[in-house]
């Protein structure tokens, strides 16, 4: 199957803890309906993520019965020592002997600068010539003439983790149609990330909706974004951050007999992508990497969220906009709060203006 389960997003009993037996459920699901691919990283739900995959999966299930992904975090790594003792604080978090996927995890410009100073690409082909890794590659946000150097220089790399969706397929920041094209042109099969954007995929305007239900009156918006990233001929695994067994089933009904979108199709889903762009004023996927070493412990995604919402949906949005404003704030940081230490902004991989953004915010959801 192509759809891979990534755990960057999973169910919550409060904001710090793992929902273990709903991810236990999911991941039965999974498996049953004949997944293998599961993905997780170092930094994902602080270190949980790790775990929660070994109590679900590890300790219920042979070890042939799954694949694993994991990823040295190169964005918070300063030294070459501190591979290691990473990488084994992995092994044991995940409750695994090895990886059978092992990534150098959110390379750009100055992450691959550091990781060829530190020697990562050579540490993780020491792990893969230990036996410890069983295939090794790289996640990506940069432009597709930085990923074409990386890869001319190593072409050890077997796989490529690209953000492939149709909403950022031509965006001059992610670039993921020139990002794809370089990937293919080097041989290198592309396990897609963010296909539904996180989730904004999944919650369309009106309009767009009207589109895909006019086409097929059960499909969620958010199989017609997997299913576009599926699509791609050198695609080989669409991971999908599921956090309830509701979207884990959604995923199964259209991916565990997967059928390629038409061209008539994909150009109503670009249709779409037009629609939905005009909607948005911040290009977030949530993947909650500009949290990590706030000072102020300002929830960014989670502000970025209810500023879109407001501004798509305009003066009916703003009541619950000031509601949920100020529950989320109660007992986390403001926008306003913001030291503009840039911080957010080194860690995120979509290179958005955040200090700038939340300004913004402060002075429209705090008057």
């Amino acid at each position: 199957m192509k759809l891979g389960f990534g755990l960057m997003r999973l169910p919550m009993l409060d904001p710090e803890n793992i929902d273990i037996e709903q991810v236990k459920k999911m991941a039965d699901s999974f498996i049953a309906a004949g997944g293998t691919y599961f993905d997780t990283a170092y930094p994902y739900h602080q270190g949980k993520s790790e775990i929660a995959f070994r109590e679900a999966v590890v300790k219920r299930y042979p070890r042939e019965s799954y694949t694993v992904t994991d990823k040295l975090p190169m964005f918070s790594i300063k030294k070459a020592e501190e591979m290691q003792p990473i990488f084994d604080e992995q092994l044991r978090r995940c409750g695994v002997e090895y990886f059978d996927y092992y990534w150098l995890h959110a390379l750009g410009n100055d992450t691959y600068n550091l990781s060829e100073q530190i020697g990562a690409f050579e540490f993780i082909a020491q792990k893969k010539a230990e036996g410890k890794v069983k295939h090794i590659g790289f996640s990506f946000h940069d432009s597709a003439e930085v990923l074409d150097k990386i890869l001319t220089n190593h072409k050890e790399i077997e796989f490529v983790q690209l953000q492939i969706n149709y909403l950022d397929l031509d965006d001059p920041n992610v670039q993921a149609r020139k990002c794809y094209e370089t990937a293919v042109r080097h041989g290198k099969p592309v396990i897609v990330m963010e296909p539904v954007k996180g989730g904004a995929l999944a919650n369309v305007p009106e309009k767009a909706e009207d589109l895909m239900k006019a086409r097929e009156p059960e499909m969620s918006p958010a199989s017609w974004a997997i299913r576009y990233a599926a699509s791609y001929d050198n695609v080989m695994m669409v991971l999908s951050g599921m956090s309830n067994m509701e979207q884990m089933n959604d995923n199964l009904s259209f991916m565990k007999e997967f059928k390629p979108l038409s061209n008539d199709e994909s150009e109503m889903v670009l249709e779409c992508a037009d629609i939905i762009r005009s909607s948005i004023s911040i290009k977030c996927t949530a993947c909650r990497y500009c949290t990590d070493g706030c000072p102020k412990k300002i929830p960014i995604p989670d502000l970025f969220k209810l500023f879109n919402d407001l501004k798509r949906y305009g003066r009916s949005q703003e009541k619950k906009a000031a509601e949920d404003h100020a529950a989320l704030t109660k007992e986390s940081g403001k926008a306003s709060d913001c030291i503009k230490c840039g911080k957010c902004e080194e860690h995120c991989p979509q290179h958005l203006p955040i200090r700038e953004y939340l300004a913004n915010i402060a002075s429209v959801m705090e008057k």
